[in-house]
């Protein structure tokens, strides 16, 4: 099938963006257009900015959620182009900076590129200090068509986003994921992506670049505490695969015991065969809390009664183990918070598992 491109240089020579940048001969396009293909989030245009799930649910769970829906982890837009030049304007709140969390991965950008089945690394975004109100930045790529990937800040709102393209280069559609449903995480601040160097370095982005299957992130920092409202909305939708491991923001054992196999059964009632992942807080031996052993056992456990069932369809993964290896102690920034080797053991762990589910 003959590629479908556009030229670009056909394109309304008025649509200008303003922007810091200076490279001449190229052409501003906004994401929210075709041919780019905009992935884990959706356009609030009540709101103008880009969030995670619908507005008017996230406030009937609590406030935290009803604002982090905004942060847009798990953001990606996807295209393809031969452009040897891209630049990007963001326009948003700049939220102010953490102090264990890096400025890329808080509220930047980074591209990726595919290259005989491979999704690589190649060029961050970084917000400058101060950059209030949003800013421009740009990369130099090969000249060569790709599909390329932009994913989105882990713990920032976002506006707007529109990509800059030599005026000259082809712009097409990107090519699809695979014809998969995409792979559903509920959590805390570690599945949000706190506190990945970059966004790309989250573990979810990193098993999508994997499998090539698309993916949408729930991670929501302190804040994930499965009441009914995110129960229903989760049972909603329609994933591949379910990963749960809200352990870290249950307020007590005594919620979590309410609140967790409750999800289950009601997700199971929803999705009868959907496979499901349970998974626990990561942590290693001597960062991990005395508080973490009972709701470790209370959520294995709640693995093995759905075995014992006879449910073919739950997997257990061990946070416990994560974070294993001659590197074992390097792996947070905080004794909570992966830092991107952390991320890594994550995405490592958690491969396999959904790999040979999916029979990839």
């Amino acid at each position: 099938m003959k590629e479908k491109v556009i030229d670009l240089s056909s394109i309304d020579k008025n649509f200008k963006v303003e922007s810091s940048i200076t490279e001449p001969d190229i052409v501003w396009f906004d994401v929210k257009n075709a041919p780019f293909s905009i992935h884990g989030v959706t356009y609030d245009e009540e709101q103008g900015l880009f969030i995670r799930m619908p507005q008017e649910i996230a406030n009937k769970t609590n406030d935290g959620v009803a604002y982090l829906c905004k942060n847009t982890s798990g953001g990606r837009v996807r295209f393809r182009t031969n452009s040897k030049f891209l630049g990007i304007k963001v326009v948003y709140k700049a939220e102010p900076p953490y102090g264990h969390f890096s400025i890329t991965g808080h509220r930047g950008f980074d591209i990726y590129k595919d290259i005989k089945n491979e999704s690589v690394y190649c060029g961050s975004f970084i917000p400058p200090r101060p950059s209030p109100d949003g800013y421009s930045s740009s990369c130099e790529l090969d000249g060569q068509m790709h599909d390329y990937t932009i994913n989105f800040p882990l713990y920032n709102p976002v506006n707007e986003l529109y990509i800059a393209l030599k005026k000259d280069a082809l712009l097409s559609e990107p090519s699809p994921y695979k014809d998969i449903a995409p792979i559903l995480y509920y959590g805390s601040s570690i599945t949000q992506g706190g506190c990945a160097s970059k966004p790309g370095n989250c573990y979810q982005y990193m098993i999508c670049r994997k499998t090539n299957v698309d993916f949408i992130n729930l991670g929501f920092s302190g804040s994930a505490k499965a009441e009914d409202a995110m129960i229903d909305y989760i049972c909603s939708l329609n994933p591949s695969i379910f990963v749960y491991d809200y352990d870290h923001n249950a307020p007590s054992v005594e919620h979590l015991e309410k609140t967790h196999m409750k999800l289950f059964r009601a997700f199971r009632t929803a999705h009868p065969t959907t496979p499901v992942i349970f998974m626990t807080a990561p942590g290693n031996l001597h960062t991990r809390k005395s508080n973490y052993y009972p709701r470790h056992e209370l959520i294995y456990n709640n693995y093995l009664t759905a075995k014992n069932e006879g449910d073919e369809n739950v997997y257990f993964v061990d946070g416990y183990t994560l974070f294993e290896g001659e590197f074992f102690s390097e792996c947070t920034v905080d004794g909570v918070h992966p830092n991107d080797l952390g991320f890594s053991y994550m995405a490592k762990a958690l491969l396999p598992v959904i790999k040979d589910i999916l029979k990839i």
